[in-house]
Order: structure tokens, then C-alpha cells, then sequence
């Protein structure tokens, strides 16, 4: 990896006498936040907002609220309330007055605005710390006694010089998890989202989260990004491309901007595998390109590359540095066998009230094969399609969204843990896995400004493994039916009849409500009431799961478990 930070160097040094665009943070991802960025960008069409390839810079998102604000008059009162959310969210971005000085500052040092705990602001330099509290309880029809989330921390970003942006969240958690919850943190012995934890009062887990990074402008154009935190790829509430489930993993990441262009590139370090023991886990890369064009105003199109690799050592292969170039030619060229996958997104905003989205993914394939319909377990490709509605039927702030998934048995998987799409035992792209076909529908009304109302409905069937077996040699088998993509893909059982839904055929629904008051800024009461049900061929494999709980957030995004 240090090959990483001679780039970086490069970047910086080679661009250091340039003409450089004032430097931002990013907005940290939050689904809450990210919805109403994604409302004012299907009103707006602001072009200089690319949404496919989270988070956003806060400038970006500053210049989104500007333009909202401008139209105040045709709002809801609850839309006024998210665009002032917004520009006091990025204060230090907004060129316009806003409303957020606070009278009530206590010491004259602390709360001098109403969002932040303490804040500097020069001409040079910028500092904002928050603190960071978690507080869940609730009850689980699974397991017996409390469950419950008890997290504490600090969050602290600013600007240096107008060029440099830096960010850094650290919190200490211990958790008690639902059931459902529990059986995957057996499979596949990681706390999910994050990385190394602990054993806590017997059912619990004990884990600190951390996140932070620098984000330099090198030039007008071009921002250079040192980090160890999550990306997000695509406009749907699942990415079959890269997704924010996995834990935190260190990155850089360029980004340029110009004309109707955003072009990306991600070169992260990753955990290969994860054993519970004091030893350096064993690292593997991921090189990725992202290239998004504004067509139009309203309609954007992405097309992407990446590939996972492992060297001896943990070396890092220097051909795959090469910021323009068609990966599979370097895999090709090496005489290696890395994972490769490419595809592309979409996103067409329609009459500023609708959103339609969708990804494609391929992982391999062959035509001949998919004409013939026999099952063939390479054909590994992955499917998305899906469309937002705002203020549904002249409701305001009733807005609906509608998602299919489609992903086929073996996608995603490779032949060893060096080569797969997961990081520290968890999946880079739809948190289930693969060998899925999904229906997602959730409904999102605000009646009141504070008051936030979410339905979530998550119909999934899948295709789960049998118990492992021994042969006759008393080795060990764990049958593999391309779901899990931890599994090596060399253990399956045969070639073909593979269909979404081999293995153990399981029909699962997931559903959410959740009723949220912002009490202060940022933050939030949560009720939430969730019902699962797994309906299994084999009935061993059932599973219904009610969990209720109540929370209380302060500069935190709610902690969900959708799968």
C-alpha cells in the first residue's frame, strides 16, 4: 500500500502551484440526510451534482440548498424546514445569510450556533466538533432479555486554507443485537458494518467505529482523498456496485470534475479474511473506476470497472495504478486470475417529481449460455431497476420509492478469499449476498417539519446453503449454492441448473416502520417496530423475528439491519 501514498505525494507536490477550487468535507452517509439531498435534486436538477457516487462534498450540497431556498415561496413548511436543515447543515459552504446563530450559547464557547457543540471559523481555517451519542433499547420475540445500543463519541471535520478538508468520527459501542441478527454474526463471525470486536456480557459485542480523512484540492478540477471510511455507488437504497454494509476500509480516492464529467478513481486496501486472534490479518486490494456523465440536465449515465486482488506479501500490483486503462487488458497482460467486474448505472429525473434508476452488473457470462437456459453457474450478473416519486398524488413531502433486485447464484464470488467482493468478512455490494431476487417498497412522509414517517417493505427470495457434511474421508463439506460470497466458487456441487433460489429455497419479508421527531438539530426519538419472517423449504430454516425499540440519536445515523 505504501505505493498509494507515493501517488498521493505525486498528486499533491505535481499540482501544488496550481489554481485550486476552495476544499470541502463531505457529508457523512445517512440515509435520512441523503433522501432529502436526493428530494431537492429530483425538484432542481442541479447538474453539478453527480448522485450516483457517494457522499457528496458539503459545497455541492451547499449549492443545492442555495437553489431550493430561492423557491421557498411554492414550498411546504416541512420543506422549508429540510433546505434551512440543510444550509446550516454546510454553513461554512453557504454564501447566503442563514439562520443559524444560536442566542443560547453556553460559556460564550459552547453551542455559538445551533449546530455544533463548538465551532472556529477564520479565513484560513474552519473547525467543527460534535459530540456523538447512540441510545437504543428495545425487545426481540427471539432472545430473551433487553437489546440495546449504547454508543459515545466525537465527530470533528473543518477546512484548512481553503484547499484541505479533513474529517474524523471514533465511537466506543456495546450492543446487544435481535436474534436474526446474532445468527448472521455467527456465520460469518463479524459484528455487521464494522470490524474487530469483542465478546460483551455474553450475547454482546464490544467495538469501536472509526472514520476519517483529508480531502485535498489539487487543482480547479481534481480532489485527492486519504481516507478510511465507507463509498456508495448508484441512486437506489441498495448498490449491487459498491455499497456502504461492509466495515470501514482505507482508500484513495480521486475525483474529477469538469464539463458534464465525473470521472473516480477508488484504490482500497481490504481484509482478505478475519480470524479472532492478535495477528495482521491478511490484505487484498481493490482498484475501481467510476466514469458519470450529465447527458442532459436530468439524465445521467455511469459505467464502471473494478478489480479484487491479492498478492504474497500483501503487495500491491503497480499496473493496476494506471488511473485510464481497461482493467481486464492489465489482469490479461499479468496472466493473473483477479475478480473483475464491470457495468454500468442510470438515472433520468422526469417532470421534477419522478426518479428512474437501475445498474447493471457482470461479473462473467457467456451469451451462448444464457441462450441456452441451462443454468450455467458462471453466468454471474446482477440486476437493478427502480423509480422514486415525490410528493406522491399532489401529497407534499409524501414520497414513495419502488426497487427490484436481481442477482444471480455465484456472483460476486471468486476462487479464494483474496479475490471475492467482501471486505473483513462482509459483502461490497447488496448485503445479502447474491443468488437473490428482491422487491423493495418504501413510503416516507414528514406531516410536520420535525416529524419524519418511514415504511419499508422488503420482500426477498433467496437460495440458502445445507448443513456441512463430511465425506467419506471425514473431510469436511460446505455445500455452496452461490449465495454466500465468502464461499470459494470451486465448492460447488455442479455446472448447471443453477436459479435464483438453489439451495434451500426461502422466501423472506422484511418490514420497517419507523416514526421520527427532531427534537434539536441533529438530534432524534426513534420509535421503530420491525417484522421479519423466513419461510424456509426445509423448516428448520424458519424463522419470525418481532423487535421493538426506541432510540434517542445525537449526530448519528440510525444503525438498520435489512437483511
Amino acid at each position: 500500500m505504501r505505493y498509494l501514498y507515493f501517488l498521493l505525494l505525486f498528486a499533491v507536490t505535481a499540482t501544488v502551484s496550481s489554481p485550486a477550487q476552495a476544499q470541502d468535507a463531505e457529508v457523512p452517509l445517512n440515509a435520512d440526510v441523503y433522501r432529502l439531498i436526493d428530494r431537492y435534486h429530483i425538484k432542481y436538477n442541479t447538474e453539478g451534482l453527480h448522485t450516483s457516487f457517494k457522499p457528496y462534498g458539503r459545497l455541492r450540497v451547499a449549492d443545492l440548498a442555495e437553489k431550493a431556498d430561492q423557491d421557498m415561496s411554492q414550498q411546504s413548511a416541512a420543506d422549508e424546514y429540510n433546505v434551512n436543515y440543510l444550509l446550516n447543515d454546510n454553513w461554512n459552504y453557504t454564501r447566503y445569510d442563514r439562520d443559524n446563530a444560536n442566542s443560547r450559547s453556553i460559556l460564550n464557547h459552547f453551542f455559538e450556533n445551533k449546530t455544533d457543540f463548538y465551532h472556529y471559523e477564520s479565513p484560513e481555517f474552519t473547525l467543527r466538533v460534535n459530540p456523538v451519542i447512540g441510545l437504543q433499547a428495545g425487545t426481540d420475540s427471539e432472545t430473551d432479555g433487553l437489546r440495546y445500543v449504547n454508543t459515545r463519541g466525537i465527530q470533528v471535520e473543518g477546512s484548512l486554507d481553503e484547499k484541505l478538508g479533513f474529517y474524523t468520527f471514533l465511537t466506543d459501542n456495546q450492543v446487544k443485537f435481535p436474534g436474526y441478527v446474532n445468527n448472521r454474526i455467527v456465520r460469518d463471525t463479524i459484528v455487521p458494518h464494522e470490524g474487530y470486536w469483542k465478546d460483551f456480557k455474553g450475547d454482546g459485542y464490544d467495538f469501536f467505529t472509526a472514520r476519517g480523512y483529508i480531502r485535498y484540492a489539487a487543482t480547479k478540477h481534481i480532489s485527492v482523498m486519504l481516507g478510511h471510511d465507507r463509498n456508495f455507488i448508484g441512486n437506489g437504497h441498495r448498490s449491487l456496485i459498491l455499497s456502504d454494509y461492509s466495515a470501514p476500509y482505507f482508500f484513495l480516492k480521486l475525483q474529477t470534475q469538469v464539463w458534464k464529467l465525473q470521472y473516480t478513481n477508488l484504490y482500497a486496501e481490504l481484509t482478505a479474511d478475519h480470524e479472532r486472534s492478535d495477528q495482521l490479518y491478511p490484505k487484498k486490494y481493490m482498484t475501481l473506476h467510476h466514469l458519470s456523465l450529465n447527458l442532459l440536465p436530468n439524465l445521467n449515465i455511469g459505467v464502471f470497472e473494478s478489480t479484487i486482488f491479492g498478492r504474497d506479501k500483501g503487495r500491491f500490483e503497480l499496473q493496476y495504478l494506471n488511473p485510464l486503462i481497461f482493467y481486464r487488458a492489465v489482469e490479461q497482460g499479468l496472466g493473473s486470475s483477479d475478480n473483475a467486474l464491470l457495468g454500468m448505472d442510470a438515472k433520468w429525473n422526469i417532470f421534477n417529481r419522478v426518479q428512474l434508476y437501475g445498474q447493471l452488473v457482470l461479473d462473467e457470462f457467456l451469451l451462448s449460455e444464457i441462450k441456452a437456459g441451462n443454468g450455467w453457474w458462471a453466468n454471474k450478473y446482477a440486476l437493478q431497476g427502480g423509480a422514486k416519486y415525490i410528493d406522491a398524488f399532489g401529497i407534499s413531502n409524501l414520497d414513495l420509492q419502488g426497487e427490484l433486485n436481481y442477482v444471480r447464484p455465484f456472483t460476486y464470488q471468486h476462487e479464494a478469499a483474496y479475490t471475492n467482493y467482501q471486505h473483513y468478512q462482509q459483502p461490497l455490494a447488496h448485503p445479502m449476498g447474491a443468488n437473490l431476487a428482491e422487491a423493495i417498497g418504501i413510503i416516507r412522509y414528514q406531516p410536520i417539519p420535525r416529524l419524519t414517517m418511514v415504511a419499508k417493505a422488503i420482500a426477498t427470495q433467496y437460495g440458502q446453503d445445507p448443513p456441512n457434511t463430511t465425506d467419506e474421508f471425514g473431510n469436511r463439506v460446505e455445500p455452496n449454492y452461490g449465495g454466500n460470497v465468502l464461499k470459494p466458487y470451486n465448492t460447488r456441487p455442479g455446472n448447471y441448473g443453477f436459479e435464483v433460489g438453489s439451495g434451500i429455497k426461502t422466501n423472506q419479508f422484511y418490514g420497517e416502520f419507523n416514526l421520527s421527531y427532531q427534537i434539536l438539530y441533529n438530534m432524534f426519538v426513534d420509535v421503530t417496530q420491525v417484522v421479519r419472517r423466513a419461510n424456509a423449504e426445509d423448516s428448520a430454516y424458519d424463522q419470525k423475528t418481532s423487535f421493538s425499540s426506541i432510540s434517542f440519536r445525537w449526530n448519528i445515523p440510525q444503525r438498520t439491519h435489512e437483511f
